[in-house]
């Protein structure tokens, strides 16, 4: 999918963040937009940054398997077919496998890895039938690494992970005409730290002003890298110089990359 031109593309969690950014670079590319988010109000704001794009917006809670069904079938009615999916909402939890409850862990699994299955399984079919589509599932760094206090989230982005690299091979096996590309995005500037819950031992300021120093690419930066991945239909794009630093370490250390993190995370998580 060298030109965007006129395609049709799909973005959840597009209220702020990564989404909002991937819905102005699809949009100066001339797409059309169906953009999704359970936040209203920042939905209404990303539209208005669009300045006359043909875009639609819809209140859209991932975790809901039934909604995201009726939503895909209310975006072809709207727009008439679909080419590009983008599964881009996400939260985080920061808490102890000991720690966390079973409604966090239940809410983190809900979103980061159902609603990109869901997101994907409802829109693949007219993705098909558009003659020339495209899934793309946002994980993480923590897609790629195990990280203390991050089980839950490394669950549902290991997930995301496997699920999307399984789906591309089986796309290409049956020759459909969908391309699969599975994001591995490294710290970004977004309120996904600031919105996180928090384990109750867990000294959520220092979690917060942490996650801060990290977050070493902006929103704006990490949509054009996942918009150039998804022209060159990249099997797995890796966002931000941290991103590439972990794959890197993860294909040469294998298991053996755990210490490097545990001597990281008593430094800077255990505090």
């Amino acid at each position: 999918m060298k030109d965007l031109k006129n395609k049709v593309a799909v973005v959840t969690g597009a209220g702020s963040g990564i989404g909002r950014a991937l819905a102005k670079s699809l949009a100066a590319r001339g797409c059309r937009l169906a953009l999704s988010d359970v936040n209203e109000a920042g939905l209404a704001e990303t539209l208005g940054e669009l300045k006359g794009a043909d875009a639609k917006v819809y209140r859209l809670d991932v975790s809901d398997r039934d909604a995201i069904y009726a939503h895909a079938e209310q975006v072809v009615s709207d727009f008439g077919q679909v080419n590009l999916v983008i599964n881009n909402a996400g939260v985080a939890l920061s808490a102890t496998v000991r720690e966390m409850t079973d409604e966090d862990f239940k809410w983190v699994m809900d979103i980061d890895f159902w609603g990109v299955a869901h997101g994907t399984r409802a829109f693949l079919p007219h993705l098909i039938a558009s003659g020339e589509g495209h899934v793309v599932n946002i994980s993480s760094v923590f897609g790629l690494i195990g990280v203390p206090k991050q089980s839950a989230y490394n669950a549902a982005k290991f997930a995301v992970r496997g699920f999307t690299e399984a789906l591309r091979q089986e796309m290409k096996l049956e020759n459909q005409p969908v391309a699969v590309s599975c994001v591995h995005p490294g710290g970004i500037r977004t309120n996904i730290a600031n919105a996180a819950r928090m384990g109750k031992s867990e000294n959520a300021t220092a979690q917060r002003q942490g996650f801060d120093k990290l977050a070493m690419t902006t929103p704006e930066k990490a949509a054009e890298i996942i918009v150039r991945g998804i022209r060159k239909n990249e099997s797995r794009i890796l966002v931000g110089p941290d991103a590439w630093g972990i794959d890197a370490i993860n294909r040469l250390l294998g298991s053996a990359y755990q210490p490097l993190v545990e001597r990281f995370s008593r430094k800077n998580l255990y505090v």
